[in-house]
């Protein structure tokens, strides 16, 4: 499969490359990554990577501004399952389209697609990618990679994390010697705001009987704390060890876009089946999902209660039969 991506890049002068809606590190290491090795290895080529940004992700790179879908085009999506997904690009407009994601299979929309959902990020598949290839590496790419990589695994922290993922990670430090520390605190530096907004949310989760914490915030309570709807997606993470409940959710209005985005993550309970069909999707223990209207949003709470119910049901089932 890699010879046959390369084989694909190399025939087209030129490429666009696009992931997901609702950036995140992973998604923007990858495909900025992709881009900057395409042109070290053919300076000739025009390369694009579009989608809407975050200031927050700043730190990762800048994306371009396509003006008209060029002619005789290829694009390249990483990180994202299905079509509907895609920020800012359709593969039908393309004369060729590759998939790179490591997330699992929804739906075929590329013609030449390389999934693997046991690898931790679309940044290592990447990795793979160029190691594997002719296609150069250097230290701009390599902490771009290393960005995407830890910010997938949460440290490391998860179970995607493979011995695979190790090794790479290892040889790629071993090669181009990165500021680490400094790469650290690009990531995880927020704002006291932020800090403060994580508190109230600790203060005021809603927890069911099952065992699914949740808050709603509203703009007016985003706004008294001078944060945003993608604050959200800083903080949640940073409620992965409470042992009180499996699954937690954080929704956030956005009015900007006239929506409420969801962030949800397990500790068991499979919640990317939920999420996709709420407009959303991801990996079986942390998905995302976006909505219109609070009756989706409580609707998407109350099924994600009843899996939360048969996956404790059928565990204490397990536990019994032993």
């Amino acid at each position: 499969m890699i010879k046959k991506i390369y084989r694909t890049i190399k025939k087209y002068d030129t490429i666009v490359i696009a992931r997901h809606i609702g950036v995140d590190p992973d998604a923007l290491s990858s495909q900025l990554a992709l881009k900057e090795s395409i042109e070290l290895t053919f300076p000739k080529k025009k390369v694009y990577a579009i989608g809407c940004g975050s200031s927050k992700f700043s730190y990762i790179g800048k994306l371009d501004k396509l003006e008209e879908i060029p002619k005789d085009a290829l694009l390249i999506v990483t990180d994202t399952p299905d079509k509907r997904r895609i920020d800012s690009a359709d593969p039908s407009m393309y004369d060729a389209c590759i998939k790179i994601d490591h997330h699992p299979y929804i739906e075929t929309f590329a013609s030449l697609e390389w999934i693997d959902d046991t690898s931790s990020s679309a940044s290592q598949l990447i990795l793979e990618l160029i190691n594997q290839s002719p296609l150069k590496m250097n230290a701009s790419i390599a902490r771009k990679l290393f960005i995407g990589l830890i910010c997938d695994t949460n440290r490391f922290a998860f179970n995607n994390s493979t011995p695979k993922t190790f090794n790479l990670v290892a040889h790629l430090l071993e090669d181009y010697p990165l500021d680490l520390e400094k790469i650290y605190q690009e990531i995880y530096m927020r704002p006291l705001n932020e800090f403060r907004l994580q508190g109230y949310i600790a203060e005021n989760l809603t927890i069911t009987d099952n065992g699914v914490a949740f808050i709603k915030l509203s703009d007016e309570l985003l706004t008294k704390f001078k944060t945003d709807a993608g604050a959200a997606g800083n903080v949640v993470n940073s409620f992965n060890y409470v042992e009180d409940y499996l699954v937690w959710i954080i929704v956030s209005e956005d009015v900007k876009n006239d929506l409420f985005k969801i962030n949800i993550r397990s500790r068991g309970p499979v919640i990317n089946q939920v999420a996709e069909r709420y407009n959303g999707g991801g990996h079986k223990y942390a998905s995302g999902a976006r909505v219109m209207t609070m009756d989706e949003v409580d609707s998407l709470i109350k099924e994600l209660d009843l899996v939360t119910k048969q996956y404790i049901e059928k565990k204490e089932e397990t536990q019994n039969e032993d």
